[in-house]
């Protein structure tokens, strides 16, 4: 079920400046209850868990609206429902507690009480860990997917890239573009630098080699392709807006050290890193899990890169429902031993 639901009054941003009458979307799956599964989505996804992970949804899977009440709410600052840079002029600068604090007043308004486990990967799993820091008495469990506890200044630099292509264009016209004239081009380049990160090296060479058709290599038409068609669909200053809140990622910022501020993180975790990500490697996703005194560190052993756990659900499937069903022996996910580490 699709619902538009409106904080009112006035919501202060951690950064400085304020939003009003903040509207959110939001999908629900199941019988309305009082505790919930929270589904968050990545940069450029959305509420719509059921579409892009759809063969984690239904009867025996992971999310079975039979079985549980699971919500998916898209973030400030997107162009899909919530309020953002295209229906809020001048929008502020948002941060990932931001989009936290106003998804908890929505579930305040939908009368949740409780979060049974709060899941996502990349930008979604930065929230996940940001619900665990931020109201430790409402989460029980939190499945942080490919991310680690501070956006790195690799991850940085990587978003800055991005960011010079979108204000470059002659086009983005300082952000006051119009409808309909947005930076195509600047915003396709955007995503095809970020495609090159969500994937892997292994994978390129597999899927691409050096095959080329007309004297096109394929994987150039291949992040054309995905660049065109991040720009039929997403909006320039919400995709800068986002990366922006991504950068801010620190558990650590205005808490103290972030070691620390990991070890107070309580809740029962899962942790999972893909042994392929060139954005948040593996070993850097180890590590926070270490810090984390009731986490469980897991492998999702892929080629796929960063995108694994939007491409090989099936092993994640596995990965998260082994964890949840302590009755059940932990099973081996890649066929190189066990997916524990």
């Amino acid at each position: 079920m699709k619902h538009t639901v409106v904080v009112p009054g006035v919501f202060p941003l951690e950064r400085g400046g304020t939003l009003r009458d903040v509207t959110v979307e939001v999908r629900t799956w199941g019988k309305h209850l009082r505790s919930a599964n929270l589904i968050c989505h990545a940069l450029t996804g959305d509420a719509n868990a059921d579409d892009w992970w759809r063969d984690l949804f239904g009867p025996g899977h992971l999310f079975d609206p039979g079985e549980s009440f699971i919500v998916s709410m898209n973030v400030l600052g997107g162009c899909t429902g919530t309020t953002g840079p295209t229906n809020t002029p001048n929008f502020p600068r948002v941060t990932i507690r931001d989009m936290v604090h106003i998804h908890k007043a929505v579930l305040d308004q939908l009368g949740v009480t409780r979060l049974d486990i709060v899941i996502g990967g990349s930008m979604g799993a930065m929230q996940a860990l940001e619900w665990a820091a931020l109201y430790p008495a409402f989460v029980d469990t939190i499945v942080p997917i490919g991310v680690g506890p501070a956006q790195s200044a690799w991850a940085i630099g990587l978003s800055e890239a991005q960011r010079h292509a979108i204000v470059t264009d002659p086009t983005y016209r300082d952000g006051k573009y119009e409808p309909g004239e947005q930076p195509v081009d600047g915003l396709a380049t955007a995503r095809m630098i970020a495609m090159c990160s969500y994937r892997s090296p292994t994978s390129f060479a597999a899927r691409f080699g050096r095959e080329a058709d007309d004297g096109t290599f394929v994987v150039q038409s291949y992040l054309q392709h995905h660049g065109r068609k991040l720009a039929d669909r997403f909006d320039a200053n919400s995709y800068l807006t986002l990366l922006d809140a991504m950068d801010s990622h620190d558990l650590g910022r205005r808490r103290g050290p972030r070691e620390a501020i990991l070890n107070r993180i309580k809740q029962r975790a899962l942790v999972i890193g893909i042994s392929s990500d060139v954005l948040y490697p593996v070993a850097e996703v180890r590590s926070m899990a270490a810090a984390m005194p009731n986490a469980q560190f897991a492998v999702l052993d892929s080629p796929n890169g960063h995108d694994s756990f939007l491409i090989d659900t099936d092993k994640l499937e596995k990965i998260v429902v082994s964890f949840l069903d302590e009755s059940r022996p932990i099973a081996s996910i890649s066929g190189h031993g066990s997916a524990w580490a």
